[in-house]
Order: C-alpha cells, then sequence, then structure tokens
C-alpha cells in the first residue's frame, strides 16, 4: 500500500521538463500581460501628469508633478455631463430592446421545429457579410423620420447578428430537449416555456449580452456624428471629439496660445479616455461571473 501511494506521488511529480515548460509559459504570459497592460496604465498616469512632462517624454513608470487639471477642465463643462445623460440613456434602451429581440429570437433559430429555420438563417446570415452602403442607410432612417432623434442612435444598434447566433448556440447546448419535452408534456405552452423554463436558465448568457450590447453602443460616435444635429442629443463619445478638435484648433492664435492648446490638447486625450471608460469597467465586476460561462458556451458549438 506504501508502495502504490509512493508511486503515485512520484507520478505526480513535475519533471524537469514540465518545469522548464512552466517557467517558459510563465515568462511568455508576463510579457503578453505587460504588453497589454502598459498602455493602459500609461494612459493614467499621463493623465494626471503635468501636460510638460509628458510632451519632454518624463513619464514612463510613474507620474510626474501630479494634476488634476484634465479632469477639471472636462467635469466642469457641461455639455460632458449632457452627454453623460444622452450616453445612458441610449445605452439602458440599446440593452432592453436588444435582450427583449435577441434572447426570443435566439431561442427560436436554435429549435429544430421552426417552420423555414434554414431559410431564416440564411436571412441574418447574409447582413454579416454584404451592407447597403452609408448613403442607403441614411436614406432609410430619413425617410422614417428618425434623423436627429435618439432612435436614429438605438434601433439600428439592438439586433447583432454575431450575438443572435451566439445566443442560439447557448440554446442549442444548454437547453435540453427533454426538459423542453417534459414541460410540453406537463401541459406548458411555448410562452411558457419560456418564460418559466428558458429564461432561468439563460442568465448567462443574458448577462453577456447585455454587456455586450451596453459595450458597443457605450463606444459608438459614427452614427451620432452621421445622424444628429441636436448638439444636446450627442452622446459623450461625440462631446469628447468635439472638446478634443475644439482643442486642437491653432486658427489665428499666438506662439504662446497654440502652446497651451497643444498641452491642453494632449491632456484631455488621456483624460478622454478615462472619463469614457471608467463606467465600463465599473460595469463589468457585476456580470462577471457569467460572462466567462456564457462566452463559452455559446462559442464551442455551432
Amino acid at each position: 500500500m506504501e508502495k502504490r501511494q509512493q508511486v503515485k506521488k512520484m507520478a505526480l511529480r513535475d519533471t524537469t521538463g514540465d518545469k522548464i515548460f512552466y517557467t517558459i509559459n510563465a515568462i511568455v504570459l508576463g510579457i503578453l500581460a505587460l504588453i497589454v497592460l502598459y498602455p493602459l496604465y500609461f494612459i493614467v498616469i499621463a493623465a494626471i501628469s503635468d501636460p510638460d512632462a509628458v510632451l519632454a517624454g518624463d513619464v514612463v513608470l510613474y507620474p510626474v508633478r501630479i494634476t488634476m487639471e484634465g479632469f477639471a477642465k472636462i467635469m466642469e463643462r457641461k455639455d460632458v455631463w449632457l452627454g453623460y445623460r444622452n450616453t445612458i440613456l441610449y445605452t439602458a434602451l440599446t440593452v432592453i430592446l436588444s435582450i427583449i429581440v435577441t434572447v426570443p429570437a435566439g431561442w427560436a433559430l436554435s429549435r429544430k421545429t421552426l417552420p423555414g429555420q434554414k431559410a431564416f438563417m440564411i436571412y441574418f446570415i447574409i447582413p454579416m457579410f454584404f451592407g447597403g452602403g452609408l448613403i442607403p442607410f441614411y436614406n432609410v432612417m430619413s425617410s422614417l423620420g428618425l434623423v436627429n432623434t435618439i432612435w436614429s442612435i438605438v434601433l439600428p444598434a439592438i439586433l447583432s447578428v454575431w450575438n443572435l447566433f451566439m445566443t442560439k448556440t447557448f440554446f442549442q447546448s444548454s437547453i435540453p430537449d427533454t426538459l423542453i419535452e417534459a414541460a410540453t408534456i406537463d401541459g406548458a405552452g411555448s410562452f411558457r416555456i419560456f418564460g418559466e423554463v428558458v429564461l432561468p436558465l439563460s442568465k448567462a448568457i443574458i448577462a453577456v449580452m447585455a454587456l455586450y450590447y451596453a459595450v458597443g453602443q457605450w463606444n459608438s460616435y459614427f452614427n451620432a456624428m452621421i445622424f444628429l444635429q441636436n448638439e444636446n442629443l450627442y452622446p459623450l463619445q461625440l462631446v469628447l471629439k468635439e472638446i478634443l478638435i475644439a482643442s486642437e484648433s491653432t486658427v489665428g492664435g499666438s506662439g504662446e496660445t497654440i502652446l497651451q492648446q497643444y498641452r491642453l490638447a494632449n491632456q484631455l486625450k488621456y483624460v478622454s479616455v478615462i472619463v469614457s471608460s471608467v463606467p465600463v469597467l465599473l460595469l463589468y465586476p457585476f456580470v462577471q461571473k457569467y460572462f466567462a460561462q456564457g462566452v463559452m458556451i455559446g462559442s464551442l458549438k455551432g
């Protein structure tokens, strides 16, 4: 008995080759992590450092002459807070409508009993590879009377075909047919099965979809730049873009004014990244426990 235990312990011990592999693996992963994390770290330290030190290249590993002037200049502007309000509204509407559309559609496409399932799949796949272009897109939005309204930002973002297929795959791999058959035998209809059986088991994919749609809408500015003329409807990303453009303007200025504007633009560049990213970073911990499960299950089977 003791000999068997000793043999098992020896078998479980790492060989020299294993130790070398783990060491190399740890070094490579550490280097990759450094490559990914350092730019994010640099943005933070550059945002709170003196602009002259950043321009001179003195800010490398730690902040130099810490100042919050950039954050003060951003936060004292009313258009930034208005942009925050608009972006939160657009993101909330997009997430709610997207979940209402994507989850039922994914469930329907996952059912083999859906009439014309293959035709629906082809219908959804085509837009993944072919688009109508910007001008037809604008003409459609204009003919619907959506230009310069919040719906020109929200409605185009409520369905992603990629997210729809991920949701479909999640249902196929996570909801057993026997469970649906048992509910049907018990007399449950399609709507009751979806509401009382499927949805309670779908928290992971719902959380992942909510995060995907929220991040996509939060970072979006192109549709707003095309469809919105009313500055009171501008999302945060577009407001920050306008601030950077204005701060970089050097028309008609003296040499000292141009230098001040350049310093301000350089600092606001880093501050705007932090201001626009913090809310998303705060959201992630609330869905993190579902994120890995939802992504992995939704991506393994096609």
